[in-house]
């Protein structure tokens, strides 16, 4: 099995002739940042969505018309799909529970909860002059692109597996304590950002999910003035101390990734 990262949350996993994309979005509000290539990531089969957060699901269409390709989201996602004009007649529900063979691969989903920002992540937005010199104009958009992809508690995790190597992926850096997560999966995605000090956060996640391998994501800044460039230095050492022996990957953009 293989991995790609876009950018953001964006993820296609490939195994032999069969590809799955997960949360496509192609970061319009952040320009200096690398195109998806969309060519390439309309090759997948079917397209899962961990949550419908506008740079999670807003850019659905783009990726989902053409070929007839599944899109797998919450029954939430599917409601706020109508409301903002997406073709949801692709779209198929889905929930804590549900498994789904597409190909080689065999996809479970989980219940996860979203990141709950901390009080330095919130101020270091609100008090920073790039917010409002740099960002206004996008922010206010932003402001107003959130408010119509709202979550409703609708946050999934996905353990993929083709029968040889299990990837787990985050849609945000959450967990659902009443979950029985699987663990000892080859690789563990997770998403870098929402809190001050990611490196220490992400600590309960790899005790949780003990994993062979963990690849970070979302540490770009594709959602200015929400999100921000994060410091990924202290990433490795922090995983390898916590987890001795565990690979660890900061992914280069469009770049393939054996798992």
């Amino acid at each position: 099995m293989k991995i790609k990262w876009y950018g953001t949350a964006s993820l296609l996993l490939e195994s032999g002739d069969t590809r799955l994309l997960f949360d496509p979005y192609c970061k319009e509000y952040s320009k200096g940042l690398p195109p998806v290539p969309e060519a390439e990531a309309t090759t997948a089969e079917a397209i899962f969505i961990t949550h419908p957060h506008l740079d999670h699901f807003s850019d659905i269409d783009r990726f989902s018309q053409g070929a007839v390709r599944r899109v797998y989201v919450s029954e939430n996602g599917i409601r706020r799909a109508r409301e903002n004009g997406h073709d949801a007649t692709r779209m198929q529900a889905i929930s804590p529970g549900d498994r789904f063979e597409i190909g080689p691969f065999t996809v479970k989903v989980f219940q996860s909860r979203h990141c709950v920002f901390d009080a330095g992540t919130v101020l270091g937005v609100l008090f920073s002059p790039k917010t409002y010199f740099c960002h206004f104009r996008s922010g206010v958009a932003l402001f107003k692109g959130v408010r119509r992809y709202k979550i409703a508690g609708d946050v999934y995790a996905f353990e993929v597996t083709d029968g040889e190597k299990r990837v787990m992926i985050l849609g945000s850096a959450g967990r659902s304590k009443k979950t029985a997560y699987p663990t000892g999966c080859d690789l563990l995605v997770f998403p870098y950002q929402g809190r001050t000090r990611m490196h220490r956060y992400m600590r309960k996640f790899l005790r949780l999910f003990a994993p062979k391998g963990v690849m970070i994501d979302h540490f770009d800044n594709a959602f200015p003035p929400f999100t921000h460039k994060m410091n990924t230095k202290k990433f490795a050492k922090t995983a390898q101390k916590e987890l001795p022996g565990v690979r660890t990957i900061v992914p280069t953009e469009g770049r393939w990734y054996e798992v």
